[in-house]
């Protein structure tokens, strides 16, 4: 009886799960802009209701395992409501760009998956009486699915807000960067004598030459991580004229602002990793051209979205300052006509 009562809730399990994941799918495919957008709170709120349910799964299992018919009716109730919150995430994506559903959907499959691991745990651990999965792995996967559906509320709700917050974690990553790069430090005289294996010492036996460059390229990375803090600090202050009328909002140009934002990135990365001995200094005047080129765009962009302001043009100045003491440094003379263009207002 108890191996026919399992099957009956792994078929009944089975047919709740390819249920959702027929309807996660919608999440894949933009609503039409002629839609009425869902608002978030709308989401929060089906969010909470998956908690509720999530809630009494674990309470069935506080004492005892529960008979098949309750198991039954909490999974078709629980996945009701799931299936809810899946049609209204979707609704709330009427005129998100692709960082903004990015966001949204990453948050509402955590509540999936999370769903998902419960009740497998639920019907694997279904008749064990005296289970330590139901004693301890139930009330942790009921926290789980808690923790997900908490973070829905932290989720961003706009584009600009969604956008602003990956621009910061390109901040964050040039702020690590940078970190390193103070860390680096010249050979010592005992450095120089020891002829033992100095692999532990990795970034503490530059020269004096390659620590004037790793200097001149850490004020570089400063002033790039004040350009980017300007940035986001000119993109945030779109977020009421998005919030106004949000039907007559592009976020194209943001989108293509992060692009540029994430490329600038990657380059402090690579200009990072090229200051370790021996110093990799065509590549480093290779990342130095591509900031140049990706500055500029983002200079172009700003003025076009009318958001340029006088504290972002006098980081890119100070930019430009540190990039030519660098390349006056390097020797390189193919960035200097560059350098001008960037200049030019």
């Amino acid at each position: 009886m108890g191996k026919t009562a399992k099957e009956q809730l792994n078929r009944a399990l089975s047919s709740h799960l390819n249920n959702i994941h027929e309807t996660l799918q919608i999440l894949d495919v933009a609503p039409a802009s002629s839609v009425e957008n869902v608002n978030w709170k709308d989401v929060i709120q089906m969010s909470e209701q998956v908690s509720k349910e999530a809630t009494n799964v674990g309470m069935l299992y506080s004492c005892e395992s529960p008979g098949v018919k309750a198991l039954e009716e909490s999974m078709a109730a629980y996945f009701n409501i799931l299936r809810g919150f899946l049609y209204v995430s979707h609704g709330s994506l009427v005129g998100a760009g692709p960082t903004l559903s990015s966001c949204i959907h990453k948050s509402v499959k955590q509540v999936v998956d999370t769903s998902f691991m419960l009740f497998q745990e639920a019907v694997s651990s279904y008749g064990q009486t005296s289970s330590i999965s139901q004693k301890q792995k139930i009330p942790q996967l009921v926290g789980a699915v808690w923790d997900a559906c908490s973070d829905v509320k932290k989720a961003p709700t706009t584009n600009v807000t969604a956008i602003g917050r990956q621009m910061t974690q390109v901040a964050v990553s040039i702020k690590d960067v940078l970190r390193e790069m103070k860390e680096l430090k010249p050979a010592s005289t005992e450095n120089k004598l020891d002829d033992g294996d100095s692999d532990g010492d990795l970034g503490n036996d530059l020269s004096p030459e390659e620590m004037k460059v790793v200097q001149l390229t850490t004020s570089v990375v400063s002033e790039t991580l004040t350009v980017l803090k300007e940035l986001i600090r000119s993109i945030t202050s779109l977020l009421k004229q998005e919030t106004v009328d949000s039907s007559c909002f592009s976020v194209t140009p943001l989108e293509s602002l992060l692009k540029l934002c994430q490329a600038i990135g990657v380059q402090v990365d690579e200009l990072g990793a090229c200051l370790y001995p021996p110093q990799e200094l065509s590549e480093i005047k290779v990342a130095m051209g591509q900031m140049l080129s990706f500055t500029s765009q983002v200079e172009v962009q700003l003025k076009d979205l009318k958001i340029y302001t006088d504290d972002f043009s006098e980081a890119c100045s100070r930019l430009r300052d540190s990039l030519r003491n660098l390349e006056s440094e390097l020797g390189v003379e193919d960035i200097s006509s560059e350098l001008d263009n960037l200049a030019v207002h």
